[in-house]
């Protein structure tokens, strides 16, 4: 190639590639969004992942053997408590209630004579016709006679509770599962699941916390910065995997009083009201407690926040107008702006729009802003 020609190209790309910077540079600065920090009063709020669970479950096993005369409920219908659920055959068992009612009326009779012939005995020692051995003999018979009756009625009522034990009926009221078994199987006492109940309003929402968190918030209680402290339950809220907002508020109920030794965590437990029925035990959910006491804190938009390999920045603009970088460290989101934890104050004044327009060192054209919440609530 001709080297005239290389060193004319040469000029005409170092033209072209200079050309955009020179005009940049011409422009000189350029207007930005300031605004100071928002200073706003305000609690952290920790997030956890959780499960719902029934306040209350139970399998339905039948207290004694037969076979499974009648269903009596739909699959997955709510039932009170005390309704009959299950039917077992029943003509085993008032056959042996009437064996032992017969037995019963048998020992009484025997009691009843037993007892003529301890009187009659009795007065015939008084008039010496027979010795005081023989009142002895009578007087023995006579308990055991006594001893006999006690022994059928306590079988009558053992007969009774298994006759009874035939309608099996729920120990609280909830939503049933479906049925296990159909009519005409065999059920094993103590053995055989015919259903399960669980109840539905209140429900628990129970997840796991560090040893971290454990001891921050036990160190928020000692020092009276949180309700638990202050006799009052924690407020939990809750939302579900489809939701935005905050939709479920409880309370604390219950913390483990120990940790699990292999994971490290501790079980927490909250309860809520559950009038709708929609949260269902199993779901998932996202909670939050509160995370600290009350404190002043400075908030900013994200998009205000630069990242620089590991750092966060900001950029800041002093009273000539120079542009800065400061290094903050970001806490989390509150009402839809970003807590800063350290690295700025109340009187800094940050590009907050058309970052893109300023880098350190350089001027920028200030317009004065004012950062406001996004979001009504957190």
């Amino acid at each position: 190639m001709n080297l005239k020609l290389v060193r004319r190209l040469l000029v005409l790309v170092t033209m072209i590639t200079t050309q955009p910077v020179l005009a940049f540079a011409q422009m000189g600065p350029l207007p930005v969004e300031v605004a100071k920090p928002l200073v706003a009063r305000i609690v952290d709020w920790d997030e956890f992942t959780g499960r719902f669970e029934a306040v209350q479950r139970v399998d339905i096993r039948a207290r004694v053997s037969g076979y499974l005369e009648e269903v009596l409920f739909r699959d997955g219908q709510m039932v009170e408590k005390g309704d009959v659920l299950f039917k077992i055959d029943p003509k085993p068992f008032k056959a042996d209630f009437a064996r032992v009612s017969a037995e019963v009326s048998a020992a009484k009779a025997g009691a009843v004579r037993a007892q003529i012939e301890f009187e009659r005995a009795e007065s015939l020692v008084k008039s010496r016709t027979v010795p005081e051995s023989t009142l002895d003999e009578r007087v023995a018979a006579n308990l055991r006679a006594a001893a006999q009756v006690d022994i059928a009625e306590a079988a009558l009522q053992s007969a009774q509770l298994n006759l009874d034990y035939t309608e099996i009926k729920a120990p609280f009221s909830g939503r049933i599962s479906d049925s296990r078994l159909d009519a005409g199987n065999l059920i094993l006492s103590g053995e055989t699941v015919l259903a399960t109940i669980v109840t539905t309003d209140p429900i628990h929402l129970v997840f796991t916390a560090s040893e971290a968190d454990f001891l921050k918030y036990t160190r928020l209680s000692l020092a009276g910065d949180r309700p638990s402290s202050r006799n009052s339950p924690n407020e939990v809220d809750a939302k579900l995997i489809d939701e935005s907002d905050w939709s479920y508020t409880g309370a604390m109920d219950f913390v483990a009083n120990e940790f699990d030794p292999n994971a490290g965590t501790i079980t927490g437990r909250a309860i809520f009201d559950n009038p709708d029925g929609i949260l269902t035990p199993g779901l998932f959910a996202r909670l939050r407690l509160i995370g600290s006491g009350e404190y002043d804190a400075f908030l900013i938009p994200d998009q205000a926040i630069l990242s620089d390999q590991a750092r966060k920045i900001v950029l800041v603009v002093d009273a000539e107008d120079t542009v800065s970088a400061r290094v903050v460290e970001p806490g989390p989101l509150f009402r839809g702006l970003r807590v800063i934890r350290t690295g700025l104050t109340a009187d800094d004044t940050i590009v907050i729009n058309g970052i893109q327009r300023a880098h350190p060192g350089g001027k920028v054209v200030p317009e004065r802003a004012e950062i406001v919440f996004t979001d009504a609530t957190n």
